[in-house]
């Protein structure tokens, strides 16, 4: 090990996940303490914030899986050979673009309708949305902090892909097999 590396540390993972673990208490704290507007922000076009919702969500949901088969071949538990060098840096365009995506589901979520428990998909659908921001902070963290265990990311991404996955079933899902379909 050269003199610039850091060793594994178990410490640093910690505070990755601490911090993770604070980013979703505080959006679970806001979307509790927050009076819903009850009104969308913007709807970008549709007809209705929910419609806007689902297929925004949907659309993270398709940046997740292709996020899935870029990690999948980075690791190279898909493909022969080492990935082609593009497969990094794609990897981390289609990740940004994705949560970029996601932002304005979350800001509707929180200012509209806030931390909601009135039945089981709908607390299980607001806990996974504080959860989904608090995993990819510790996910971001634990690639940028030195000494992080190389294989806590690939759980780390995975937490986030499950989270996203979930978000989806509790809300496109639901939405487009309960409400309408496309939801335009």
């Amino acid at each position: 090990m050269g003199p610039t590396a850091a060793a594994p540390s178990s410490g640093r993972l910690a505070i990755a996940l601490l911090a993770g673990a604070l980013v979703a208490v505080a959006l679970g704290t806001y979307g509790q303490v927050h009076e819903p507007t009850g009104q969308p922000l913007v709807t970008f076009g549709f007809s209705s914030m929910i419609g806007m919702k689902a297929t925004f969500t949907s659309l993270v949901a398709i940046g997740a899986l292709v996020q899935l088969g870029l990690a999948l071949r980075m690791y190279g538990r898909i493909g022969s050979g080492p990935a082609p060098r593009w497969v990094g840096p794609t990897h981390r365009t289609v990740g940004i673009l994705t949560v970029l995506l996601s932002l304005p589901v979350a800001a509707h979520c929180l200012w509209a309708l806030g931390l909601q428990t009135f039945d089981t998909r709908v607390v299980a659908h607001s806990l996974l949305g504080c959860l989904f921001y608090g995993a990819f902070v510790s996910k971001v963290l634990g690639l940028r902090l030195p000494g992080v265990p190389s294989g806590a990311i690939p759980w780390l991404g995975g937490t986030v892909f499950a989270i996203i996955v979930a978000l989806w079933a509790t809300s496109s899902l639901w939405f487009y097999t309960t409400v309408e379909f496309p939801g335009f």
